[in-house]
Formats: structure tokens, sequence, C-alpha cells
């Protein structure tokens, strides 16, 4: 599955601060049961939006990562929140449908 969020950064800050806290947050976060890894976009035409994407083996695993109380990802993302907003956009499954060019399994 699929956990997918949007972030915004603001005035006065850049992608990159949020970066590296998100960088240092998901190396731990990666460590739980059914993490399968963790991807950080930016938007094409506006800089200041991020789009994250973390795969996980099932919504289970990654619910039982949230109820593990981590402090250290938890003072992370506490240093990250003065510059940037985060809007969940949620959990999505596999693709059910897939069209690749030709040539490529």
């Amino acid at each position: 599955m699929l956990y997918i969020f949007e972030v915004q950064i603001k005035p006065g800050h850049t992608a990159e601060d949020y970066a590296e806290a998100w960088v240092r947050a998901s190396k731990l976060i990666q460590q739980a049961p059914g993490a399968r890894g963790t991807r950080l976009h930016r938007k094409l035409d506006d800089p200041k939006v991020l789009i994250a994407i973390a795969e996980w083996n099932s919504k289970a695993e990654r619910d039982a990562m949230e109820q593990q109380h981590n402090p250290d990802v938890a003072a992370i993302i506490r240093s990250a929140a003065p510059f940037c907003d985060i809007r969940p956009l949620g959990e999505f499954a596999e693709a059910e449908w897939v069209v690749l060019p030709p040539g490529t399994d």
C-alpha cells in the first residue's frame, strides 16, 4: 500500500529545509517491519510543493508502526512543523490498472 501526503513549504523556507528532516525521520521509519521505501518529489511548476510517497507491505504494518511511539521520529516531525504544512492525501492500494510502454514487462 502507498501512503501519500503533500507538503507545502512556508514562506522564508526551502524544500531542502524540509527534506533534511524528512530524510532523518524516514531512515528511522524505514526500520519498521513492512516498510518498503519512501520518495519525496518536488512539483515541477512550484518548488514549494512536495509530494511524499511511502510504500508498505500492508496497511496493517503501517498502522502498527504508527502505534509504536518513536520519540526520535516525533522530535524530527516537530522540528519540521514551523516551515511546512502537511496535507495527507490518503492510503492507496497497489495499482490495479497499469499500462507500460511497448517492450517493457
